[in-house]
């Protein structure tokens, strides 16, 4: 497997620290078939962290009055996440360098080595919650299999979504099978000979096209390629890959599967972050403001042209009610935002946000579409 994700310790931890994060980070991400040091990069202090863009990154940064700064104002203006860890709470003014004091920090005399882990993988989407696949089928043709996989992706703490209803939906599982939909990193399409002649696989696809989710296409043998499908990646199947009584899949198919996805869906993390990263950057900027920068649980830093600092947290997949709760527990003392893409969801849906807006006041709703304009009255 090729490097998926990328972590670095920078600033001056002990030996004891590194050590005692390292076998926390190492013990969660064996329970997602992922290796710390191969599958994702673990940089120990390096004079520099460059991390690459469509590869999901962040960096704690352990401060102190010998701490080596590395490049930090570079990931800061680039917007990868650093998570400062302090000491203690009372040395944070002492602790932390003046360009991280915007930030949120952690402390290690209450958090230690498991809640920094955690928040760590959290900033690259390694929590299992974050991990979302939505089995894209036809019945007929792919039930087996489509389970198996199912089996499989849940073994290696993903979260997924398998319609396994014999009949058309009905109205609330529809509603709830296009809420996962637009909350998927990846669609895992089980391409089969007549995967588009069906109008629920078919709606499905052209969804997650216009929602920006990657898809990862499992071609069967006997399979026509066609032109809509090609942007996707592919796993093409040969006879030897499928047992014919059931029609399974052979143990070296489905690991491969199991690993390309992986792939596909780190990319498609990095990716929709960026975006809506640059969409915050945009409209910020455009207003005459600055993102000083991005924290724990990937909230954005930014200060309004008054010199106001506002968090802003971005969400690619549906926005919901604990968004806002998130974003107001995680930064109790300052102005927050929730910032969403609303293509794909219902009018309910919308007016619904739209009433939480008026009625949650330390915390707003944000289109990605208005962020400017929003941004712009912001406190008005």
């Amino acid at each position: 497997m090729t490097l998926l994700y990328q972590l670095a310790v920078l600033g001056a931890p002990s030996q004891t620290q590194i050590s005692a994060l390292s076998e926390v980070i190492a013990q969660i991400l064996a329970t997602f078939n992922l290796r710390l040091g191969q599958d994702v990069a673990w940089e120990i202090l390096p004079a520099t962290f460059k991390p690459h863009q469509l590869q999901p990154a962040a960096a704690v940064f352990f401060a102190g009055p010998q701490a080596n700064m590395a490049n930090l104002e570079e990931l800061l203006e680039r917007g990868v996440p650093v998570l400062p860890v302090v000491s203690t709470a009372d040395q944070a003014p002492i602790e932390l360098p003046e360009i991280l004091r915007p930030l949120n920090y952690l402390n290690y005399a209450a958090a230690g080595a498991e809640m920094i882990a955690t928040t760590l993988l959290e900033s690259v989407g390694l929590l299992a919650r974050q991990r979302r696949v939505f089995i894209s089928y036809r019945r007929d043709e792919a039930a087996e299999v489509a389970t198996q996989l199912f089996n499989a992706l849940v073994e290696r703490q993903f979260d997924v979504f398998l319609d396994s209803q014999g009949t058309a939906p009905a109205a609330e599982v529809e509603a709830l099978s296009w809420h996962r939909l637009y909350d998927s990193d990846v669609l895992l399409m089980l391409d089969t000979p007549t995967y588009f002649d069906n109008r629920w696989t078919n709606a499905e696809f052209g969804r997650v096209l216009a929602k920006g989710i990657s898809v990862l296409k499992v071609s069967w043998p006997d399979a026509v390629a066609t032109l809509r499908s090609a942007t996707a990646s592919i796993v093409k199947l040969s006879a030897t890959d499928m047992t014919a009584d059931p029609r399974r899949l052979a143990e070296d198919a489905l690991a491969r599967i199991c690993q390309q996805l992986e792939e596909v869906r780190s990319q498609n993390h990095a990716v929709r972050s960026v975006n809506l990263l640059s969409s915050i950057r945009i409209a910020i900027q455009a207003i005459g403001g600055k993102i000083l920068g991005v924290s724990a649980h990937k909230a954005v830093h930014v200060q309004l042209p008054n010199r106001e600092q506002l968090t802003v947290y971005p969400t690619a997949g549906v926005p919901i009610p604990f968004n806002l709760e998130e974003a107001y527990t995680h930064t109790p003392s300052q102005s927050a935002a929730v910032i969403y893409d609303p293509v794909g969801l219902n009018q309910e849906g919308l007016q619904h946000l739209d009433w939480l807006k008026t009625h949650a006041r330390a915390t707003s709703w944000i289109k990605a579409t208005e962020a400017g304009t929003q941004f712009a009255k912001w406190g008005h």
